[in-house]
């Protein structure tokens, strides 16, 4: 959770930077002096990027040295804007712009350390997010990215997203100047095979742009050459992280309807039929591709004459399964119901479709991917706030494992734990004993210590729940299939006790699903939200009552206004 946290910091760090910027100029004017400063594009007023910084640095080092320190001078809070690096002192100047790379590195290695949420963002973010509010260091930052990340790095790629995300939009002679400077086509996609990362780092940076931004800019940007690029690296000839990652900035520039009907008019659905094939391939890699191929066609890139998996697929006998009509909305659900992927910038989480107030139960999740999800236990009060990066764990009604930073997570809060970082393939056994209070989690069959902290909080209505970060897959068992590591005591497992309807088994294709909610009636009266229950509730103090009740109690800020929720009054006139 704690790097969304980042986001709300870098944001209104950015609106101080403009007052304080704005404040130093009138102070200039009235010295008899001029300040150089620019503003770029879309973006707040920031420093002009040919010397401010060097200015800023010489003008903080004279005041530092025409001062004589003192007792009172050392003990002075060290000032939050712009904290310092590991082990320096806070009036550290700042690091240079010819360090981007080191940077960029260092935010990757800093990033699975910070765990507290009263943590502020590495000081490399935040200097890296200085040099973006330029054109020119944004194309640095975007460059170094693109050069340096590592391929092995599980993160890798959730760091791409993680800081392009953060930093100001782009100009638009920004994506020109950097279209540009890639200069891609079909052959380029071929040249340096041998050193997948770069053409893997290229696809996160160009699925991260278009998902940022929508319309005119990302049909712009998806310019022939990029389209030849990347359709070039779907190739069976490519490694399958490029395949993996240049299929997802597809999907993601299809997010706009001109660039879905350009993508589709390439024929990739032939390319994709024979990618989805390895959806069950014990390559993980491999997994990868094939999941999301397969969704792909189900979703976007219908292929005419093909079936849709959720046709085919045989649920006989799975009477659990992921939820998905109770799912943040961008999670990826496989039509069995038993496996989940993230591909968006935000955290997206998931409940299962059975819910036990009572005795002993037990199930298994096959890690996919190796980086940062949230997987555990959480009740029908737990939030699921995905923009602002609330999840499983991130409140007093659930408890989650966490296996890339070795972490138990409970109200926002972790600790470590003693098991391994977990990889591809290995298994986590999750068991909840609601007669002893505690929960026990499991690593390949070794067992931690009982969790018993979030039965101060609630004792029943307890689900299998998971959050997930960029590029995260799991595969869920819930009894359908025998487990690999069960614990030694006696337990039940929701496929033995679970039920559900043909219907209620089926997850439909989001096109399918769509159609179908044209087709629904919607009473007038009806919540703004879940288009269900009556509009019943006022919340105060802003006084907007569009909401039933059930759902008001899952907000902490008014969804028309964005105003803090003091209360929430039911409003008795308005039951029908």
């Amino acid at each position: 959770m704690i790097v969304f946290g980042w986001a709300v910091f870098l944001a209104s760090r950015s609106l101080g930077q403009g007052l304080l910027l704005t404040l130093e100029e009138h102070i200039a004017h009235l010295l008899g002096t001029t300040g150089a400063t620019t503003t770029m594009g879309n973006s707040c007023i920031c420093r002009d990027d040919s010397g401010a910084e060097d200015s800023v640095d010489t003008h903080q080092q004279q005041a530092e040295n025409s001062t004589v320190p003192t007792a009172d001078s050392r003990s002075q809070l060290r000032d939050p804007v712009r904290p310092p690096r590991r082990g320096r002192g806070p009036h550290e100047p700042r690091r240079k712009k010819q360090n981007v790379d080191g940077l960029v590195l260092d935010t990757l290695a800093v990033i699975r350390t910070l765990v507290d949420n009263d943590q502020e963002p590495p000081y490399s973010m935040i200097t890296l997010h200085e040099m973006a509010e330029t054109d020119e260091g944004w194309l640095d930052v975007v460059q170094s990215l693109i050069r340096v990340i590592p391929l092995e790095d599980p993160l890798g790629p959730a760091v791409i997203t993680l800081l392009l995300d953060e930093c100001p939009l782009p100009t638009k002679d920004a994506l020109q100047k950097l279209t540009e400077i890639l200069n891609l086509n079909g052959e380029v996609a071929c040249q340096d095979s041998g050193h997948p990362a770069k053409h893997r780092n290229t696809s996160a940076v160009l699925g991260c742009l278009a998902e940022k931004l929508a319309g005119p800019a990302s049909i712009g940007l998806l310019s022939p050459g990029i389209l030849e690029y990347l359709l070039q690296c779907l190739k069976l000839q490519s490694h399958p992280t490029v395949m993996l990652f240049a299929l997802i900035a597809l999907e993601k520039f299809a997010q706009t309807s001109e660039n879905k009907l350009t993508i589709s008019e390439s024929s990739i659905s032939d390319r994709l039929v024979t990618l989805e094939l390895w959806a069950d391939d014990p390559d993980y890699l491999k997994r990868q591709v094939g999941f999301c191929a397969q969704w792909s066609l189900d979703n976007l890139f219908l292929k005419e004459g093909r079936q849709l998996t959720y046709e085919k697929v045989d649920l006989n006998n799975i009477r659990a399964m992921l939820n998905s009509n109770d799912v943040s909305e961008y999670l990826k659900i496989s039509p069995h119901g038993l496996e989940a992927r993230c591909d968006a910038s935000s955290f997206e989480s998931v409940r299962c479709t059975f819910c036990v107030d009572t005795g002993v139960w037990y199930y298994e999740v096959t890690v996919v991917t190796s980086g940062v999800m949230q997987i555990g236990w959480a009740t029908r009060d737990s939030k699921f706030l995905n923009h602002e990066g609330y999840g499983i764990g991130d409140d007093e009604y659930s408890c989650a494992y966490d296996g890339c930073r070795q972490l138990i997570w409970y109200n926002a809060r972790s600790k470590p734990h003693v098991h391994p970082c977990w990889k591809e393939g290995d298994t986590v056994g999750f068991l909840l004993d609601l007669n002893e209070k505690q929960m026990i989690f499991f690593l390949n069959g070794n067992q931690l210590p009982p969790e018993k902290q979030v039965f101060s909080s609630t004792v029943s209505g307890f689900f299998a729940a998971a959050s997930f970060m960029s590029y995260q897959q799991c595969e869920f068992n819930f009894g359908a299939r025998p487990f690999k590591y069960p614990p030694s005591m006696k337990f039940s497992t929701f496929n033995d006790y679970a039920f559900l309807t043909a219907e209620e088994k089926i997850i439909l294709p989001r096109h399918r699903r769509l159609a179908l909610l044209k087709q629904v009636s919607i009473r007038e009266n009806c919540c703004s939200l879940c288009c269900d229950e009556v509009a019943d509730t006022q919340l105060k103090p802003c006084g907007h009552s569009d909401l039933c009740m059930d759902c008001a109690l899952q907000l902490e800020t008014c969804p028309l206004c964005r105003k803090e929720i003091v209360s929430r009054i039911r409003q008795i006139s308005h039951i029908s």
